[in-house]
């Protein structure tokens, strides 16, 4: 990869101080939804929320529903992605990775999740259901210099969609273990 993409990491250059960052310019167009497992309500109110998504997809057409699950196992990594388009799957990606042991593959995971989803025409808005929502904020930290061409990559998808339209948006949602969906 060229140098000239590592040097957006470096805190002196003037294009990943503040205002030049993806999270500074598009702030408006992602969000992110994590679940309280601690408060019961909260709980529940999450897990309705979850439901009404997937139930809701074919209510809209430009709406792309990602649910995507990742683990790393005996350094053994698993991924697997579905894509929902109108409530029909357009996409199922299944991977798998030995001798992992860091939060690579994750990052991976979500990488070809998102570079999918970008690319399917028409789409201004995707809700990506994971359990790897601490990795999902952890794209949008400048400051974080491991798996830079994982990031790269991610954010590079991210700005070409979020450029496409003023009201594109991404939305991540929360679904680790603990909550339970059935789903």
């Amino acid at each position: 990869m060229s140098q000239q993409y590592f040097s957006f990491f470096n805190s002196l250059n003037s294009e990943s101080s503040l205002g030049f960052r993806l999270v500074d310019i598009f702030s408006s167009h992602f969000s992110f939804h994590q679940a309280n497992c601690k408060d019961k309500c909260s709980k529940s109110t999450h897990l309705h929320n979850l439901n009404d998504i997937v139930l809701n997809v074919s209510l809209y057409l430009n709406l792309v529903v990602v649910i995507s699950d990742a683990s790393i196992r005996n350094n053994v990594a698993i991924s697997i992605t579905y894509i929902y388009l109108h409530s029909n799957p357009v996409k199922k990606t299944l991977y798998h990775a030995i001798g992992m042991i860091s939060s690579e593959p994750e990052l991976f995971a979500i990488r070809c999740s998102i570079n999918q989803a970008v690319k399917i025409p028409e789409v201004s808005h995707i809700i990506f259901i994971t359990d790897l929502i601490h990795m999902a904020n952890q794209m949008f930290d400048s400051t974080t210099y491991s798996y830079q061409q994982q990031l790269i990559a991610i954010l590079k998808d991210l700005q070409l969609f979020f450029n496409k339209y003023s009201s594109n948006l991404v939305e991540f949602w929360d679904c680790s273990s603990n909550i339970n969906w059935p789903l």
